[in-house]
């Protein structure tokens, strides 16, 4: 028997890949499939199951695709519902795959299908558990994301989350190792640890939400600071309950080469977002009137959900040469598949062409430093609120990315602002929405906090709450 977790960084995803005695099952999928068919191929291995945890909201999983070229059922926990064929297995149902067993433990309170996964291994012990997103380490799922379709509060779905854990869950032997569907950096929790694998025991001691005295404590806990879940969360899970397009045909449609004439032809024909996924410097040096730029180097499928929202939205691609592939992948992880085209030869074919160009107003912390100190001067701060509670500048306001759409209007075009996040991949996504908008009059910084930390600009390490998420006039 061996079980892997292919962990996918970006989107903090662990999908895994188990096999027995020239059998295998594979929980949670990618969208792209054929590194799964070339493992397969590979170890001389037939895909038995694909057994899915729950309808994903924060990426759209490969089980369609991969159950159409392999042949493999696609299995679900009771409850679900989805609108293509499947099995929906009982509780505590046993599935054989070689040597081992998997039993379903149907563990409600994230989803209502939410289900987790018990390995048994062949001298009939239970060995891992494959916990989705119904336990994390350090954190337990979400509560609030299913409410629409279960016609349930926040507060009721994390009492079945509790009765889930605490009757099904804690029970089970402290030996067992945990394999969780995401890890620190997901928006499917709020306090996970960095690790992605641990025990149950070790869970048991050290994960807030098993150590609650009662329901209404854990209620309490698991709801407190739930933050709103990106727009695109719901529309993802349509598409794994629905269906989607083929990987394979999105691929092709994207990379669909175009000569900088044709891409300004189809940008202005079909309303198309311009999405440029170079490095923030190479952005801020140049770039396509109206583009935003969310680059590959960073995490870039969430903020692409959580700034574009809208799955739907056409998109033409600016990227460094063969970087079109991975792009095109990273976007259809979130359900972005409408994707046009890029740019053949890049940025730098666009400017050859003789078309207009734009450059973000970026300045290093060392001449910020110089600025503010002989004038007075307005600053933003677009990191997390977490981030600026640790430390942030002197009277800085508080304007986390995330809420870009909330607080935009409130600029004043005609005064002047500094602009800073933790290391300028967020500022740049910032400062090109913003340039979208027609606010022009600020300055970005280079290298954001953790340049400004090494300058003698007056820091606060306290919160000041007049400043927090306040208006800008």
């Amino acid at each position: 028997m061996k079980i892997e977790q292919i962990y996918t960084g970006c989107l903090a995803q662990g999908a895994y890949y188990i096999t027995s005695a020239g059998e295998a099952v594979i929980i949670d999928p990618l969208r792209e499939t054929q590194p799964y068919i070339n493992r397969l191929k590979e170890d001389g291995v037939e895909l038995k199951y694909i057994f899915e945890t729950h309808f994903h909201a924060d990426f759209v999983s490969g089980h369609l695709d991969l159950s159409d070229k392999t042949g493999a059922p696609i299995v679900y926990g009771p409850t679900a519902k989805p609108e293509f064929e499947a099995i929906i297995a009982e509780d505590h149902q046993i599935f054989e795959i070689g040597n081992i067993k998997i039993k379903v433990l149907h563990t409600p309170g994230h989803t209502l299908e939410s289900s987790c996964y018990l390995l048994i291994d062949q001298n009939g012990t239970e060995t891992a558990l494959l916990s989705g997103d119904t336990l994390f380490l350090g954190d337990v799922g979400r509560p609030d994301l299913a409410q629409k379709g279960a016609n349930m509060t926040q507060e009721e779905l994390a009492g079945l989350l509790y009765d889930s854990l605490y009757h099904k869950i804690l029970p089970l032997d402290d030996g067992i190792t945990v394999y969780p569907a995401h890890g620190s950096g997901s928006a499917c929790g709020k306090n996970m640890q960095k690790e992605t694998v641990d025990t149950l025991g070790n869970q048991k001691r050290t994960n807030y939400a098993l150590n609650q005295k009662d329901k209404q404590s854990f209620i309490r806990e698991v709801t407190d600071g739930l933050l709103p879940p990106p727009a695109y969360f719901g529309m993802n899970v349509m598409m794994n309950k629905k269906g989607y397009s083929s990987f394979d045909e999105v691929l092709s449609k994207g990379l669909h080469a175009l000569s900088p004439e044709q891409f300004e032809e189809i940008a202005e024909a079909s309303g198309a977002l311009i999405l440029d996924v170079r490095s923030n410097r190479d952005f801020a040096k140049g770039f396509i009137p109206q583009s935003i730029n969310i680059g590959l180097d960073g995490d870039f499928a969430p903020w692409v959900g959580a700034l574009i929202a809208d799955v739907n939205q056409p998109i033409l691609l600016v990227s460094e040469k063969g970087s079109e592939e991975e792009a095109v992948t990273r976007l259809s992880r979130v359900g972005f598949d409408h994707i046009l085209g890029f740019l053949d030869g890049g940025f730098e074919s666009w400017k050859k062409s003789g078309k207009e160009t734009d450059f973000v107003n970026r300045i290093s912390a060392e001449q910020f430093e110089t600025e503010i100190r002989e004038k007075e001067a307005k600053i933003i701060d677009i990191r997390k609120e977490s981030e600026y509670h640790a430390e942030h500048i002197h009277e800085a306001y508080s304007k986390p990315l995330a809420y870009i759409n909330e607080w935009i209007h409130k600029i004043e075009p005609t005064e002047h602002f500094y602009m800073h996040c933790g290391s300028g991949y967020r500022s740049t996504m910032a400062a090109g929405i913003l340039q979208a908008r027609g606010y022009r009059n600020f300055s970005e910084i280079e290298g954001g906090f953790k340049a400004i930390a090494s300058t003698d600009i007056p820091k606060s390490d306290f919160v000041c709450l007049t400043k927090i998420l306040s208006t800008l006039d």
